[in-house]
């Protein structure tokens, strides 16, 4: 989907795949077959994402049922032994349970199997999975910030030291293999509702994905409006902030009518996973998902208006939406991702450039 311009590449709207990993109970011969089958279509989507010009591909990071997506690092690597260009990212590295030495070996290892094609999004996480690790969810806000800080430094410099806050104290260390080309990976902070989060982004020069799941997009103006206030406030340039919005679906059929009606089983397993943690879905229907959620859901006129309406509040460089085929027929997964790639990409790329940065 890039399109060329001399020997650089026209700044264009990017377009990134994401992939929760979800068990498919749909194999029909018990759990194994069922784990296989569900790596299987993983992969299978990623190699058609590339096919068909989308940027990038990335994997979430869970650590309860019903998803398989417990070692993004593994199956990363597994990715770029099969593809040669699209960009491989997480959404989120859970940082906040995890090690931040542990991180900087496993993700540089897949910056270099990939040539430089490694990005992150780093988060606090949703969902249960933090106990595993020993970690109180209150404390997850506060681990995510230290082991970010950490990261940065580790992928920053060489003997690096550390005080012992919530690890042993580091002296003189050094993480190997260095990042791909000597620079830090990308590293977006996700965020839903979190000011410190976009606040440390902003501190940090690192650009967010503002992942608003369970309200709409207008609900996240204000924290559109800390992340620029507090990049202005490190004095750095207003062209360079750089952003992402995530959304909870997306599906493109031919018609709207069309849309609602096979994404509705879709939206009855979400409603069904979120009552099952206790809590209760975002919306009452798939039809109120549909109009007030950030999600991509409709014809191809429709999810380009909804793409340029998100834009007037987030003014995002990249578009990340959940490519989950729970309770969706594999016809009409790939059709979708045929559509949106043949009819919704081109015009939002013409009409949505990058910032000049």
């Amino acid at each position: 989907m890039d399109e060329q311009h001399g020997e650089g590449t026209v700044p264009a709207v990017k377009f990134y795949g994401l992939a929760p990993i979800r068990y498919l109970d749909s194999a029909g011969g018990g759990e194994h077959d069922a784990t296989r089958a569900s790596f299987e279509f993983t992969v299978a989507t990623a190699l058609r994402l590339e096919e068909l010009g989308f940027d990038g591909f990335g994997v979430g990071e869970r650590h309860h049922w019903p998803f398989l997506s417990s070692a993004p690092p593994v199956v990363l690597a597994h990715l770029a032994a099969l593809t040669t260009r699209i960009r491989l990212f997480t959404g989120v590295t859970v940082l906040s349970v995890l090690d931040p030495v542990r991180v900087a070996e496993d993700y540089a290892t897949v910056d270099h199997l990939s040539r430089g094609r490694l990005e992150l999004i780093v988060g606090k996480g949703a969902g249960p999975g933090g106990e595993l690790f020993g970690l109180h969810p209150a404390e997850q806000r506060h681990a995510l910030a230290d082991n970010f800080r950490l990261l940065h430094e580790l992928w920053s410099g060489t003997d690096v030291s550390w005080p012992a806050v919530r690890r042993p104290e580091l002296t003189g260390v050094t993480t190997l293999p260095r990042p791909h080309d000597g620079r830090r990976p990308r590293i977006f902070h996700g965020s839903s509702s979190s000011l410190d989060s976009v606040a440390l982004a902003a501190e940090y020069g690192d650009p967010v994905v503002f992942s608003n799941a369970g309200g709409t997009s207008e609900s996240a103006r204000p924290l559109v409006e800390h992340y620029r206030a507090e990049w202005a406030r490190h004095g750095r340039p207003a062209d360079q902030l750089f952003t992402g919005a995530g959304t909870p679906g997306f599906l493109v059929a031919k018609t709207s009518q069309a849309a609602i009606e096979i994404y509705r089983p879709v939206y009855e397993s979400y409603a069904a996973l979120q009552r099952g943690f206790g809590g209760q879905p975002s919306h009452p229907s798939v039809e109120a998902f549909i109009e007030h959620s950030p999600a991509l859901v409709g014809s191809p006129e429709q999810v380009i208006d909804k793409v340029h309406r998100q834009h007037e509040i987030f003014g995002h460089s990249i578009s990340v939406f959940s490519v989950d085929p729970d309770g969706l027929a594999e016809e009409d997964h790939w059709n979708s991702l045929d559509l949106f790639a043949s009819e919704v990409a081109p015009v939002l790329r013409t009409a949505l450039p990058d910032p000049p940065a």
